[in-house]
């Protein structure tokens, strides 16, 4: 039988401590599950289809790293996993640029965009963070009955953070009300994770879970994307 395969989508870089433990991260899932998993690095460069340049993928992973050398072609390759119903799991960019991917094309924000790398466009739905969160911590609450909070087993966690952007709050309701659901906050109730409730599995966390491998340790949400990805 052959390997499951996992797409993990960013411009690969061993300077960042998140690709790194990425694959730590899943070497760790796959020992759990005891299942036949492999993965590979995708160059957001080379995504033209995603139809095509994803078929093998049972799953896909947006890393962090935005901006991204192909912005379009990331937005392309979440919008594929939602709509074909393949895992989905974005970390710190992976999240931002699925909340943009949704407000797009579902919300009705047709000109949403990032502040980083579009900062005079009219519609920010990714802008700069109040507070750096760059190599920083802190507690996250998880939402009864959220996919997080299954995971963790758990209603606060501590996670680790290298970002400066998150969600504009303006269109927090927007996002709502066309069927995304906000799923971890902060203690001030800044929005830190959010998921599509009807999807197989569509998580993406403002935080980097991942990291928790580089300690040696399983992260919860990390073992249940891959055991959903492996459940097929």
């Amino acid at each position: 039988m052959a390997s499951l395969v996992v797409g993990l989508i960013g411009d690969y870089s061993p300077n960042k401590p998140a690709h790194l433990a990425i694959p730590k991260a899943l070497e760790l899932a796959r020992a759990a599950c005891r299942r036949d998993l492999a993965w590979r690095w995708i160059e957001t460069r080379a995504l033209r289809a995603p139809a095509d340049d994803l078929a093998d993928c049972a799953g896909i992973w947006v890393a962090p790293g935005s901006p991204y050398a192909n912005m379009a072609g990331v937005l392309e390759a979440i919008r594929w996993a939602r709509l074909e119903g393949r895992s989905f799991l974005g970390t710190c960019g992976g999240f931002q640029h699925a909340l943009i991917e949704f407000g797009r094309n579902v919300a009705g924000l047709a000109g949403a965009e990032h502040a980083e790398s579009a900062p005079d466009a009219q519609i920010l739905l990714v802008t700069q963070l109040a507070c750096s969160l760059v190599e920083k911590s802190g507690a996250v609450r998880l939402v009864p009955g959220s996919r997080l909070r299954a995971a963790y087993e758990a209603d606060e966690v501590t996670e680790g953070y290298h970002c400066n952007y998150g969600l504009n709050a303006a269109y927090q309701r927007s996002l709502e009300e066309a069927g995304l659901r906000f799923t971890a906050f902060d203690w001030d109730g800044a929005v830190r994770a959010a998921e599509l409730p009807a999807h197989p599995f569509y998580v993406g966390t403002l935080f980097q879970p991942e990291r928790a491998a580089l300690r040696g340790e399983l992260p919860p949400v990390i073992r249940a994307f891959v055991d959903t990805v492996v459940a097929g």
